[in-house]
């Protein structure tokens, strides 16, 4: 299976994925038991945005999040049958991709611990959005990829499954291993340091 990324930036719409995924629990069931066109039709849904996710947590290496991404594919085959259904097949794909991820670049062992408290890192605001303007997005977009490229591995770890991919605190802590409080300390520290380099 070749890999074609959706887009320059590897990153497929959401309403793509999401529409894609009404459908998506009949071409499990279809590709679990050998339906090979079945899980082609899947890989195509949500391979853009698989692959975006890869190049986050690669430090915008676009060659390991092509193979990253094809690694988690050729997983997401072998594993269909583990699949129950419970949650959106997006979801566990993505799961199981940051698993992955985070289990070859041997994050877990790595986490920066930080001195500030969680506060109130819940309620803090997100990222600013990048102005109308196509030159200022695209400037904004490479000011931003820098910027996280400068975080420790741990804290932008935590942002981009927090505030890109939109997991919960909990669900970071069961995927990653740390505590949800240590979760929350790494996402304010990330936030903070990005907005000190991005304003």
């Amino acid at each position: 299976m070749t890999c074609t990324f959706e887009g320059d930036d590897g990153v497929q719409p959401a309403g793509l994925d999401r529409a894609a995924s009404g459908g998506d629990v009949a071409l499990v069931r279809r590709a679990a038991d050998g339906d090979a066109r079945a899980f082609e039709t899947l890989y195509r849904s949500h391979v853009g945005r698989i692959y975006g996710l890869c190049v986050r947590l690669v430090d915008g290496d676009r060659v390991k999040a092509e193979q990253y991404t094809q690694d988690a594919f050729v997983r997401a085959w072998e594993k269909l049958g583990s699949f129950r259904g419970e949650s959106e097949f997006s979801t566990w794909l993505h799961r199981l991709t940051v698993n992955l991820v985070l289990g070859e670049h041997r994050l877990l062992r790595r986490w920066v611990s930080f001195e500030d408290t969680a506060g109130d890192a819940d309620g803090d605001q997100g990222l600013a959005a990048p102005g109308d303007c196509p030159q200022q997005r695209a400037g904004d977009r490479i000011d931003v990829e820098r910027a996280l490229a400068k975080l420790p591995k741990g804290a932008r770890a935590v942002l981009i499954l927090h505030d890109v991919e939109g997991y919960r605190h909990d669900e970071i802590a069961g995927l990653t291993g740390i505590a949800v409080g240590t979760s929350k300390a790494q996402l304010h520290r990330a936030r903070k340091l990005m907005k000190e380099w991005l304003s």
